[in-house]
């Protein structure tokens, strides 16, 4: 199985992606996650926010295979706990199908791609800097990884 997180946003600081990257490589090929970052629409004083959405809904699509299990993070998603993460990752991989983590701007995720996503996931009622949301996105598919192969990493 693999894993894409699709993130609205570009040019994340060093800390970011060297805490990704701790996580992606301890992961097993079956098991792997790959960052692909969309270029968000333009916001400034007087933008247009739904343009901006719309047009980060059309990178994001133009990423899209059809086939992949699309999972959208948003606030109003269902909460996991790290053994229900687990508990869907194993269900992701006996499915068979690729999954696709979605995160959208700053306005969240456009509409259109929210309602077409298979799940809905909150990582938290609080809102979380977008750096922050990748590091612990790959985090947890470690941890959710661990609890399924018996690793004592989750203790």
């Amino acid at each position: 199985m693999r894993i894409r997180l699709l993130a609205v946003g570009t040019k994340m600081p060093d800390w970011v992606n060297r805490g990704v990257e701790e996580y992606r490589k301890r992961l097993p090929r079956d098991f792997a996650l790959e960052v692909e970052e969309i270029a968000p629409g333009q916001r400034g004083k007087n933008a247009d926010v739904a343009r901006a959405m719309a047009l980060e809904g059309e990178r994001i699509r133009a990423r899209l295979k059809g086939s992949e299990r699309l999972v959208a993070l948003e606030v109003g998603g269902k909460a996991w706990s790290t053994e229900q993460l687990a508990s869907e990752a194993e269900a992701w991989r006996l499915e068979g199908r690729d999954v696709v983590l979605l995160v959208g701007g700053p306005d969240g995720l456009e509409p259109s791609l929210s309602s077409r996503a298979d799940q809905r996931w909150s990582l938290s009622p609080l809102t979380l800097p977008h750096p922050l949301v990748r590091i612990l996105l790959a985090e947890q598919l470690y941890r959710a990884w661990t609890l399924l192969v018996g690793h004592p990493y989750h203790r």
